[in-house]
């Protein structure tokens, strides 16, 4: 008995020594806890607690001359719904499920009903608190889903989540679009007017932080440290979206007609240098479009051929080497220097011609023969007078990419002077320039030789009010003389009334200006196979007082001609007609006190309440309509409009060429089919013949341009 009591007795001991060894372990791990890991693990917990977040600040708005919007910020929102939550009963769920899933699919028919119904059932059995839907959702298609089964009941009630962020839209699509440019601060891309101008456009982000409570949300905790987002500043830019537009169109025909890689267009204000236009196309081979997604106006140099050819006369008329009524007389087609040798690509005169002739004509013998002759014992002072002007400068636009001008210098570059620079140099190889390096030196000619810094953007606004203006920036007070600026402006008018440009030649305003035909250089020297071109025309207008310069240039023309007065110069026609047409500034014939309006008739459907009220605000007088139908066409009468009812049948698809956007899609979707619509201006073209028979709900797209 005594051998047992002394064994249980024995065993309290271990036991009781065990629990008071285990107590001194748990008090010491509390206090090295308390002591040296408190901090640690309260400042994890509070973490999983307490988060900062990121309020994200509005991008500013980037503006046209009239203030259009370019580039602007719309909110996007990513829906997620809390399936689990506690307030939607299961009776609830199983009751609506099939209702919302058809709703989603409807809304977003890229997923079945099936898809989104298995989503959500699997969601509710997994208890899914933050399922995600649907992302990029706008605006107006949330407010669609706010109105679905289960959702309409709200964040607490229907588990509705809402993640919203801002999208950078551009409004008018491809339109200017690598002016406008993009940012991408993952991959350090700053491109166009949005990398330049980041900093003023981003606006600075806020801090908030916010403790979880039920169910996984957070609410804000209001203290010291929140900071409010401040939204970005606006910049109002020079471009004008009509003439953009119509220099877009007019670039992209040319270009498809002559199966050309690439060209630019750009317009400038003579006086401010304001860009009104800057486009630029590139064909994509993996889709056959021209797309905006190069810069060649700004970043890309070539060789400009004849269109250097200014800058070379204009040194030799300075140091007065030259009269323009000076003979030259060549035997043959070709002068030779060295072992190279120079022909013209149609002989002017039969071998004699004058100093202007030569220039007007674009002869390669008789410039470079005067500039050779001129300078072969000094070619550094004609490479200076160059230089001096500026030639050899960058432009400073506002715009991150562009590369140096490339002017050799004899003494400078020595190593790269040859004995046949200085004569292919006075026609426009051997140098490089980009197209705005070209067009700023022309305008400067037109400016009476005041170089202005060509300029992207007028002013920065906050709030819709002006906070930055900048001013005309002069490069140059004065490239030449004043004789030789006079001298080389009757030169350029005479390209156009006598020379390579003659096809720029009109009636109601005169054009000043030069064609280029440079062939391209491929590893270093002309290719052997297809010989590849360069179009260029550069010039202004009106020439006897210059408003607007502009300079257009297309990369490789396969076809229908590759010379710049055939590829290049009808573009500038188109476009500064239309400059002049719309600009009552420098349309010398447009009195407005002596105009009065026609008639018009018009062929096409048009909507009758539309239709009477602009034939009300000209002032032009209607016969009686008796409205029969609310299409209708109109016939003009000297200052009388007959107006005749337009039936449409419903049945068949109704030929809406012509047709504005507006009337267009306003016909066709009170018939009862979905439209899209592509581009600006009038309906151009329709998917769906016209006379076809159509059902209700089929979708037809429109595209736009100009009629």
């Amino acid at each position: 008995m005594r051998e047992i009591n002394n064994d249980i007795f024995a065993r309290a001991v271990l036991l009781y020594a065990g629990i008071f060894i285990f107590g001194i372990a748990v008090v010491v791990k509390a206090s090295v806890i308390y002591v040296k890991e408190g901090k640690e693990l309260v400042a994890k917990a509070q973490q999983q607690e307490i988060r900062e977040f990121v309020l994200e600040s509005a991008r500013g708005n980037i503006l046209s001359s009239k203030s259009d919007l370019l580039a602007t910020s719309i909110p996007i929102f990513d829906i997620r719904m809390d399936v689990a939550n506690e307030n939607i009963s299961d009776q609830l769920f199983r009751s609506k499920v099939d209702s919302l899933a058809l709703c989603f699919s409807k809304l977003f028919p890229t997923k079945s009903k099936r898809y989104y119904k298995n989503l959500l059932v699997k969601a509710r059995k997994r208890k899914r608190r933050y399922q995600l839907l649907k992302r990029k959702v706008t605006y107006d298609e949330l407010q669609k889903i706010r109105t679905f089964p289960i959702l309409r009941r709200g964040k607490n009630r229907g588990g509705l989540i809402l993640v919203q962020r801002n999208y950078r839209q551009k409004p008018f699509g491809e339109l200017a679009a690598r002016t406008i440019g993009f940012v991408n601060e993952k991959e350090h891309l700053f491109v166009g007017l949005e990398g330049y101008y980041n900093n003023v456009l981003k606006g600075i982000d806020g801090v908030q932080l916010r403790r979880r409570i039920n169910h996984g949300d957070w609410i804000p905790i209001h203290d010291d440290t929140e900071r409010q987002p401040v939204n970005g500043k606006d910049i109002k830019s020079t471009i004008d979206v009509d003439i953009q537009d119509v220099a877009q169109e007019a670039l992209l025909k040319k270009l498809q007609y002559h199966e050309a890689k690439m060209g630019t267009v750009v317009v400038m204000d003579v006086t401010t240098g304001h860009i009104l236009a800057m486009v630029n196309l590139n064909f994509d081979p993996k889709d056959g479009k021209y797309k905006e997604n190069y810069n060649f106006a700004v970043g890309k140099r070539y060789e400009p051929g004849s269109v250097f050819k200014l800058a070379s006369i204009m040194a030799a008329l300075e140091h007065k080497k030259v009269n323009l009524n000076d003979s030259l007389i060549f035997k043959g087609n070709t002068i030779r220097f060295g072992r190279r040798s120079l022909s013209d690509a149609h002989p002017l005169n039969h071998g004699r011609f004058t100093i202007r002739e030569a220039f007007e004509h674009s002869s390669n013998i008789g410039i470079s023969k005067i500039i050779h002759d001129a300078y072969k014992s000094n070619p550094a002072k004609y490479v200076d007078f160059l230089y001096s002007m500026g030639l050899n400068k960058k432009t400073g636009i506002d715009i991150k990419g562009e590369p140096a001008p490339l002017i050799k210098h004899p003494v400078k570059n020595k190593n790269q002077w040859w004995g046949t620079t200085l004569p292919w140099m006075s026609i426009g190889y051997e140098v490089m320039l980009t197209p705005l390096q070209i067009l700023t030196f022309y305008n400067a000619v037109a400016n009476n030789g005041v170089k202005v810094k060509p300029a992207l953007v007028k002013e920065i606004k906050k709030d819709g009010k002006t906070i930055e203006k900048f001013d005309i920036k002069v490069l140059n007070p004065k490239i030449a003389s004043q004789h030789t600026i006079d001298t080389a402006k009757s030169l350029l008018e005479g390209v156009v009334l006598r020379g390579t440009g003659k096809g720029l030649k009109n009636d109601n305003y005169k054009i000043a200006g030069k064609t280029g035909t440079a062939q391209i250089m491929e590893g270093g020297k002309f290719s052997s196979g297809r010989k590849r071109y360069n179009a260029t025309f550069v010039g202004y207008f009106p020439a006897g007082n210059p408003k607007y310069s502009m300079i257009v240039v297309v990369n490789d023309p396969k076809v229908h001609g590759y010379y710049g007065a055939v590829a290049a110069a009808p573009v500038f026609k188109e476009v500064a007609d239309y400059i002049y047409s719309t600009s009552i500034s420098i349309n010398e014939n447009f009195i407005p006190d002596t105009l009065k309006p026609k008639a018009p008739s018009v062929s096409r459907p048009v909507w009758y309440p539309d239709m009477d009220n602009v034939i009300s605000m000209l002032g032009l007088k209607t016969t009686q309509y008796p409205d029969e139908s609310p299409w209708v066409v109109a016939r003009g009468q000297d200052s009388t409009v007959v107006f005749k009812p337009k039936k449409i049948a419903l049945a068949w698809m109704p030929n809406v060429r012509g047709m504005t956007a507006e009337d267009a899609v306003y016909l066709l979707e009170n018939m009862g089919m979905h439209v899209t619509v592509n581009g600006r201006g009038k309906v151009v073209k329709q998917s769906v013949k016209p006379g076809s028979r159509i059902r209700k709900g089929s979708l037809v797209t429109l595209n736009l341009g100009r009629w």
